[in-house]
């Protein structure tokens, strides 16, 4: 059922509310203020492609996995016609199995994905993205707070216990409000 909401809303005339089309300035302060070559990135749940394109247009090398195929085949038009095609690959496919990917990547990234899986879909998401990131690769998670619908959101809580067995968690930050475009 989720898949036909989210390949219906990216059929809709206009954009969906969530693809702002700006990338996040946490994303690029980490790009534009890193030291480290660009490497290998993995954006899940990459809807539209802005993050993968503006990976690429920094160097990187970018997956972007969406489980939305019109959100899938809208971001590689926009990856071709933004000159960067060539760094990207694009996949339909669910972000509770990534075993189809080859390891390592230097970066993932996931703006609202994460936290609309059901407690079982999180933990393959992190045992699959645990597997795929090179030892001190940066993992970009981005999730709502729980609010009054308990299907959507997560807690810090449950974050720290669904990856503390995978990974060093280095911050975990609140955001205050919606990015503006």
């Amino acid at each position: 059922m989720r898949r036909f909401f989210f390949n219906l809303w990216y059929g809709l005339p206009g954009k969906p509310p969530w693809d702002s089309g700006i990338s996040p300035p946490e994303l690029i302060e980490v790009i534009e203020r890193s030291s480290s070559p660009p490497g290998r990135a993995l954006d899940l749940g990459c809807g539209t492609g802005t993050n993968v394109i503006y990976l690429a247009q920094h160097g990187w090398q970018v997956v972007g996995v969406d489980f939305a195929g019109r959100a899938i085949r809208l971001a590689r038009r926009k990856a071709k016609a933004a000159g960067v095609d060539a760094q990207c690959t694009f996949y339909v496919a669910d972000v509770t199995d990534l075993s189809f990917l080859p390891p390592t990547f230097d970066l993932a990234l996931d703006i609202g994905c994460f936290h609309s899986l059901d407690p079982q879909g999180r933990s393959h998401y992190a045992a699959g993205l645990g597997r795929l990131l090179r030892p001190g690769a940066i993992d970009l998670l981005y999730a709502f707070k729980p609010g009054g619908d308990a299907s959507f959101g997560i807690s810090e809580e449950d974050i720290l216990a669904t990856f503390q067995a995978a990974f060093r968690i280095v911050q975990i930050k609140q955001g205050t409000g919606r990015p503006s475009a």
